[in-house]
């Protein structure tokens, strides 16, 4: 018989219990279980059948930044931004990613840990928000990329090159572009490099998010 996990349950070590159950409160996680043993203490938490175990430990563990500690769907991304801002809890709207098409924004729990929030339902162009900050752009990038590698046409390997002058054996990822008709094909980390540095450089695309379609949209829309 072929083994098969049944449940995994999240562990996230806390430095105050009580912050990150409120924290997680947010996402619609209560509360179910508690207890302690000694110099450790711990919650159970429960969303629907989503669970989530966060711990207290003494000494507390030397804890190190990760890009990313938990990535969370929701049913309704913005009535979860309405909670974010009612608690003072600052977040970034990433974008709208293939995996994530309703939404998808960026914030830090009390322990600085960082968590993912997106949602599978999506929405439609005129009804999206523009999204800002660096999770935004890495997020545009990723998009780009994504709908490139779908359609197809890029060459086999960055152009940009490494900053010594020398090939990157990376593969072309997506296309940017200037005002004054430049282009260049780059790997995801050249090109946001590029778009970091490159004065007026853009993400050159197709899709449904560029110039074009938003014309043709918008004219539509005033007949």
């Amino acid at each position: 018989m072929q083994p098969r996990v049944s449940a995994a349950v999240p562990v996230c070590y806390v430095r105050d219990l009580a912050a990150s159950r409120a924290f997680y409160s947010l996402f619609g996680y209560t509360e179910v279980r508690a207890g302690d043993d000694g110099d450790s203490r711990w919650s159970y938490l429960q969303c629907g059948e989503h669970t989530l175990l966060l711990a207290y430990v003494q000494p507390p563990l030397i804890q190190v930044e990760l890009p990313l500690l938990i990535y969370l769907y929701v049913e309704d991304l913005a009535v979860v931004n309405a909670g974010l801002d009612d608690a003072g809890i600052g977040y970034e709207l990433a974008g709208y990613p293939d995996h994530a098409p309703g939404g998808e924004f960026r914030t830090k729990d009390p322990d600085g840990n960082v968590v993912l929030v997106g949602q599978r339902a999506a929405v439609s162009p005129e009804s999206r928000a523009v999204p800002s900050g660096a999770a935004a752009r890495l997020s545009l990038i990723q998009q780009a990329a994504e709908a490139i590698s779908r359609r197809g046409g890029a060459p086999a390997n960055c152009q940009i090159g490494l900053p010594d002058g020398g090939a990157c054996a990376e593969p072309a990822e997506l296309k940017l572009a200037d005002p004054w008709g430049e282009t260049v094909w780059g790997c995801s980390t050249h090109a946001d490099e590029a778009l970091l540095n490159a004065r007026s450089s853009f993400i050159a695309t197709e899709d449904a998010y560029g110039l074009g379609p938003w014309l043709r949209h918008r004219q539509r829309r005033d007949q």
